[in-house]
């Protein structure tokens, strides 16, 4: 279970940044010479379900590795710039935070 909640949040994270690409897309593509909204009204609801998506993996993520508060809501805020959750599961990647392996487990008494 641990495992695959942190594969889906990781995957969550990566999708959920291409998706702002898409979006950002749109949008220039919406705003700019060709004036055509088919981009946003694609790729705004895909962003927005990643978005929602992402947010509760988070929260399912940070019980399961029982993150600090801090940390889970720096996940949250990073899911609003673009590309911050791939900037945030590398960083936590790096920390141990999305460790799947139990934690070593040390001799309750002294080895001698």
């Amino acid at each position: 279970m641990r495992e695959k909640t942190t594969r889906l949040f990781v995957a969550a994270a990566i999708a959920e940044a291409c998706s702002w690409l898409a979006l950002l897309v749109g949008m220039a593509v919406k705003y700019g010479p060709p004036a055509d909204e088919i981009g946003v009204q694609v790729f705004g609801p895909i962003h927005g379900a990643l978005f929602v998506a992402y947010g509760l993996l988070v929260l399912a993520v940070a019980r399961l590795h029982r993150w600090r508060l801090g940390v889970t809501f720096l996940a949250l805020v990073c899911a609003v710039p673009p590309f911050a959750t791939l900037f945030f599961e590398r960083w936590a990647h790096r920390r141990g935070l999305l460790r799947t392996d139990p934690a070593p487990q040390r001799p309750l008494t002294p080895v001698g």
